[in-house]
């Protein structure tokens, strides 16, 4: 207890910090940022739009997909959020541990057009099969515009200071830019950008082909087959003359303005719990703020966020066994938690139905944090769950 109260001061100060974010933010989750203009707000409209609709085969849906629309899987609690489903990723790994791609993909989609001649196939070898939880796309722009050098700052990938902690960040090739990046959106980090996210979800998770990421998903089947499924033109996402915008442009504005969900109530069992947060050492991965860079749009420009994320990639016994972009094997992403009060079930593959039982998983780079956990009082670890759950 005398190392929790040791830190009080600071972790009052980042508490008033939080309360300050949360003030900005607004009363319901699925609302646009504060701050936007007429010009922003028009964007964020016609975006949430796009993102609620269902699409169909005459759109370019499929032949494979995982849902009909971006709302599909991103509801719970408002658009935006996310919700129960799970996709199925697969590969091989062999006798010496290292993983291959099987069937030309990690990714095999549930669902195919209504005639099944290309339902996607796991390869028989596929010895890695993993699910993987939609994660809630809240403030997606205020991530989006935090600087490279602001997460690049934040890894450690030899824990030169002792702490057990070792992140590192996700360099990558960004699909829109052909920029060299650092990745922070997705399960593995494996993207930088709200466009190439828009991109990749749109192809992958519902067979619409863009300029972004142009080929057909293929879910183990052979090219030849694909031909004879996809009967479409592709790119199948195209520009639409009255707006001068394709569909992944607007679901980019969509997630660009979409503000960060609200804060819960804040008791004094809360505050508690922020500090013991703080004094076990979860902040060495659940970094309690950032700061967004300079940006043209007011809104996003030099703006605090209390997302509790590094954004980094750890090793923390809770990996999928998925080799995806930066990220090796046992490597996941630090998941924000902002908004963790308000979706189950959690972690990368939704197998926790509960905070506690989320924490209780962690292991690998989490170990000497689980076991201050796990030595602190009964009303510290009450306190701690409870600061969660404000969040």
């Amino acid at each position: 207890m005398r190392g929790t109260l040791a830190l009080a001061g600071a972790a009052t100060l980042l508490i008033l910090t939080a309360l300050r974010v949360s003030a900005q933010s607004p009363a319901v989750a699925g609302d646009p940022l504060p701050g936007i203009t007429p010009r922003e707000f028009q964007e964020f409209r016609l975006g949430l739009e796009d993102f609620r609709e269902v699409e169909e085969a005459s759109d370019g849906l499929g032949p494979l997909f995982n849902g009909t629309g971006c709302a599909v899987c991103h509801n719970v609690p408002a658009i935006g959020g996310s919700s129960p489903m799970t996709e199925l990723r697969g590969g091989f790994r062999d006798a010496d541990g290292k993983f291959h791609i099987v069937g030309g993909t990690t990714l095999f989609q549930m669902f195919s057009l209504p005639d099944h001649r290309c339902q996607a196939v796991i390869p028989a070898e596929a010895n890695v099969v993993a699910r993987r939880a939609p994660i809630p796309l809240f403030g997606g722009g205020l991530v989006e515009a935090v600087p490279d050098e602001t997460l690049l700052a934040l890894e450690d990938p030899f824990d030169r200071d002792g702490d057990g902690i070792s992140g590192r960040a996700a360099v990558i090739v960004d699909k829109a830019t052909g920029q060299r990046r650092v990745g922070r959106f997705g399960w593995k980090a494996q993207i930088a950008t709200l466009l190439t996210f828009s991109g990749d979800a749109y192809t992958n998770e519902m067979g619409i082909t863009n300029d972004v990421f142009p080929d057909e998903p293929r879910g183990g089947i052979s090219e030849a087959r694909m031909r004879e499924c996809d009967r479409l033109k592709d790119p199948e996402d195209r520009v639409d003359p009255r707006t001068g915008k394709r569909a992944i442009d607007n679901f980019e504005a969509f997630m660009k303005f979409l503000a960060a969900p609200p804060r819960g109530t804040i008791t004094d069992e809360v505050r508690i719990g922020e500090q013991v947060f703080a004094a076990v050492g979860c902040t060495s991965c659940h970094v309690s703020t950032l700061t967004t860079g300079a940006n043209a749009s007011a809104a996003l420009d030099r703006k605090t966020l209390a997302a509790f994320s590094d954004f980094l990639l750890h090793e923390l016994g809770t990996g999928d066994g998925i080799e995806q972009g930066a990220a090796e094997q046992d490597e996941i992403r630090t998941p924000a938690l902002w908004g963790l009060r308000l979706r189950r079930p959690l972690l990368h593959d939704g197998s926790a139905a509960t905070p506690a039982e989320a924490v209780r998983r962690h292991g690998g780079e989490a170990s000497g944090v689980i076991e201050r956990y796990n030595r602190a009082t009964e009303p510290m670890r009450r306190a701690l769950l409870a600061f969660l759950d404000s969040l």
